[in-house]
């Protein structure tokens, strides 16, 4: 059995991971820890999980946990995976996996020290969907791939929230781009350089909306389009054009909600559906593979290294600073 306690009564969780953990037998979600107690226990009871831990620090040290579930604001993930893996648990971190590349490689160390695994929680990437695109692309369907584009976008106009806050590693391509740059690196090819890169500005430090152009080793272009809050209201998609034929996606990233995947060569046009199994349960198996049976991820520590250091350039592509670790 893994058992897991969930660093965070957030919003997500329930849909993250404690549904998952019903239709996985070897995880039991024990415990659940917040900055407010009580927030705690509402969250426990109305969950059904069974331990209450008063602070951060107790459920770390607690033996009887094996993993944490870090859904914290982007600007506290490092700080808690870190002291995760040097008390011996394997950690599941939302994404983006830190505020910059420095405390992202910070974490890889201390997970590859202690022997445990540190899986970024990129769930979309577990889903059939996601593998298949980059087989479209692999085979050679679409010719010699002259351009991706991916994009994110969806209205948040709620400007307090913690996605808004330089403090906490906030702004629009932490939260919506980290997805569309990752989407970008698994059709493009891992490690693409930074073109150029144009914000959209709540404040001088907090992107709300950003678009950014890519080179791919192989020559290929990419372009990264992210928003909370701009004339692009809803865009949730990926494609890519190559010599011969284009593939589009709809909703790469929650497909079990609704997706499409299109493809049109010189033979003709088709569509895909890969089925509407959550992606948070892909993610969850994956994840107990890794810690139960030494599986590999596909959203290593390691890769989260090079997807921080791609939003960094993209930051200071935009005359922007990375995000910063948060100090509290």
């Amino acid at each position: 059995m893994l058992r897991i306690g969930l660093l965070g009564a957030a919003k997500i969780a329930p849909s993250a991971i404690v549904a998952p953990a019903k239709s996985v037998p070897e995880v039991s979600i024990v415990s659940v820890a917040a900055r407010d107690p009580a927030r705690a226990k509402a969250f426990a009871d109305k969950h059904n999980i069974p331990r209450v831990h008063d602070s951060y620090d107790a459920m770390i040290a607690d033996p009887a946990i094996d993993a944490l579930y870090i859904p914290l604001p982007n600007g506290l993930h490092g700080q808690w995976a870190i002291k995760a893996a040097k008390a011996g648990k394997h950690v599941l971190c939302e994404k983006p996996i830190a505020a910059n590349a420095e405390e992202a490689t910070a974490m890889a160390e201390a997970a590859r020290d202690a022997g445990k695994v540190l899986m970024e929680a990129f769930h979309y990437r577990y889903h059939p969907l996601a593998q298949r695109m980059a087989d479209i692309v692999a085979s050679g369907e679409l010719g010699e791939i002259r351009h991706i584009r991916a994009a994110m976008c969806f209205p948040l106009p709620l400007f307090k929230d913690i996605r808004y806050n330089f403090s906490l590693a906030g702004g629009a391509m932490m939260d919506a781009g980290c997805y569309a740059v990752h989407i970008a690196r698994l059709l493009g090819g891992p490690d693409p350089d930074v073109v150029s890169a144009v914000p959209k500005l709540l404040n001088p430090n907090i992107d709300r909306a950003m678009e950014a152009q890519l080179r791919f080793k192989s020559g290929a272009t990419g372009t990264v389009t992210v928003s909370m809050w701009s004339w692009k209201l809803l865009n949730i998609s990926c494609g890519v054009v190559g010599s011969k034929g284009e593939m589009s996606v709809f909703n790469p990233v929650a497909p079990q909600a609704y997706h499409r995947l299109t493809v049109k060569t010189d033979k003709g046009k088709r569509t895909e559906n890969l089925g509407n199994r959550a992606t948070y349960l892909y993610q969850l198996e994956a994840f107990t593979d890794a810690c139960v049976r030494g599986k590999p991820v596909l959203t290593s520590a390691e890769d989260g290294i090079v997807n921080m250091r791609i939003i960094d350039d993209i930051y200071r592509s935009a005359g922007m600073q990375p995000r910063r670790p948060a100090t509290k």
